[in-house]
């Protein structure tokens, strides 16, 4: 009977090829893995950065935009604000500018909205401006294309500013995950340099399991 003569040694710090499949040192994996946790972390950060200096575009524009259109909501004592489709919206801006988004969205759905339904029985710009084509001469036409132009316009640009305010809070949603994800990947990356100091040298990943490992192989001497 004879022995077998033991398996060449192995550098631990390189893959090998076995029937399994491929060993890595775990070594070496904790190392990769914990670098692109790096990467990963940096690039987070980035994203978080620019996401929320969209968000703080975006909130200084409009609120530069309202205030330099000088735009002030009737007084407390004024009849504007009596009509019941008017007041219980903008009694808590009476007298105020408007500079913010949430005044914009007021003042364009219930002040211009309700005096541009008041105009031509409800009819809009575009409507009212066919029938001033078909009829030329006829001047209260005229002055309701004038009048519903204008206030269209400023309605649709009063509500323009809420449309880019909400996307600049989209924007600072998405900054907040982008830095809760990067903290959570900067602490598993940190977990991942810990292990890597404390794991063994000749520790393997991805090794297949070797059958009859604890029996050497015997053969018939012949």
């Amino acid at each position: 009977m004879e022995r077998r003569p033991p398996p060449a040694s192995v550098d631990p710090s390189k893959p090998e090829r076995t029937r399994g499949g491929t060993k890595m040192s775990r070594r070496k994996f904790d190392l990769v893995m914990s670098s692109v946790g790096v990467m990963l972390t940096v690039v987070l950060v980035i994203g978080g950065g620019l996401a929320f200096w969209g968000y703080s575009f975006a909130n200084t524009r409009v609120h530069e935009q309202l205030a330099a259109q000088k735009i002030f909501f009737p007084p407390a004592s004024s009849e504007a604000l009596a009509d019941p489709a008017i007041g219980p919206y903008l009694n808590k801006y009476a007298g105020e500018q408007l500079v913010n988004r949430a005044q914009a969205e007021a003042y364009a759905d219930h002040f211009i909205a309700v005096h541009l339904n008041g105009v031509a029985d409800g009819k809009t710009y575009a409507e009212v401006s066919t029938l001033a084509r078909a009829n030329p001469d006829d001047e209260a036409l005229a002055g309701q294309v004038q009048t519903l132009f204008r206030g269209e316009t400023l309605r649709g640009m009063l509500l323009n500013a809420f449309a880019f305010w909400k996307l600049g809070q989209i924007a600072l949603i998405g900054a907040i995950a982008f830095w809760i994800l990067a903290g959570i990947m900067f602490a598993l990356t940190i977990l991942g340099f810990w292990h890597l100091r404390r794991v063994s040298p000749g520790e393997q990943i991805f090794a297949p399991a070797m059958e009859n490992s604890s029996k050497p192989e015997l053969v018939a001497a012949r």
